[in-house]
């Protein structure tokens, strides 16, 4: 299956889950710092309709700080009601939109991981598919696109994911399901007790002190994304999930 394929079917199961919450489920709190699941339909609709040159623009006004863009554009999606947000949600699934350079990846990366921010909280069960979250799981694991990176996080680590059999770097290991290790590689701050190992701690410590980079540092990580982007073959529309074997640093 292609990973846009799976980038419009995940935001589609999204919209359905959103639609299914009710007004005090959308003012719960989500595995996202700071916003509500009324937020996360928010921020899921921000990129749909927004165009490759307003986020070079973006990228570009706050210094290549993704944290800051979103918090702005979520803010702004946020006034309005969370059925009009569904309604966009649905109608532009198949919007192409990427972080420049980066391809869908990233995209369905988002995607995963606010599925999990909503339904983990609230309890929502949904079968979802390996292969999807092999797709994120091989993405943060690796070279991450502008707005994931947290340095080298998962160094001297190993990662084990043991409903799935994937396997990441090598040093002391950290052992989980998937989808605990994919919510620890991402910074959130539920699954821990799902995860055992001796590299849990270290793993915890360094996503928890994520580092505050420079505005220089931002634009010259930025440039970088730029100047060497994953290979053609992972940006293109016609891409296809990597195969489902243990990875290396790289």
């Amino acid at each position: 299956m292609l990973v846009y394929d799976m980038v419009v079917r995940e935001r589609r199961a999204l919209a359905e889950t959103l639609s299914r919450l009710t007004a005090d489920e959308l003012r719960q709190p989500s595995l996202c710092a700071g916003w509500t699941m009324h937020d996360i339909a928010a921020h899921l609709t921000t990129y749909l309709t927004f165009g490759q040159v307003k986020l070079y623009l973006g990228i570009m006004a706050t210094a290549a700080d993704i944290d800051r863009i979103n918090v702005v554009l979520t803010r702004r999606a946020a006034r309005r009601p969370t059925a009009e947000l569904i309604d966009t949600l649905r109608r532009h699934a198949d919007a192409r939109t990427t972080i420049p350079r980066s391809g869908f990846d990233p995209v369905l990366t988002d995607a995963i991981l606010h599925d999990l921010d909503i339904r983990r909280p609230l309890g929502i069960v949904r079968e979802v598919a390996e292969e999807p979250r092999w797709v994120a799981f091989n993405h943060l694991a690796r070279n991450p696109a502008l707005g994931y990176a947290k340095g080298p996080r998962l160094g001297q680590l190993e990662l084990i994911a043991t409903d799935t059999g994937w396997r990441y770097g090598s040093g002391v290991p950290v052992r989980g399901t998937a989808e605990a290790l994919l919510l620890a590689m991402s910074g959130r701050d539920d699954g821990w007790d799902e995860l055992d190992g001796d590299g849990v701690p270290l793993l915890r410590e360094r996503v928890r002190d994520r580092p505050q980079f420079h505005p220089v540092r931002r634009l010259a990580m930025a440039a970088n994304v730029l100047i060497n982007p994953p290979p053609a073959d992972r940006r293109s529309r016609t891409a296809t999930a990597p195969p489902m074997n243990p990875i290396t640093p790289g």
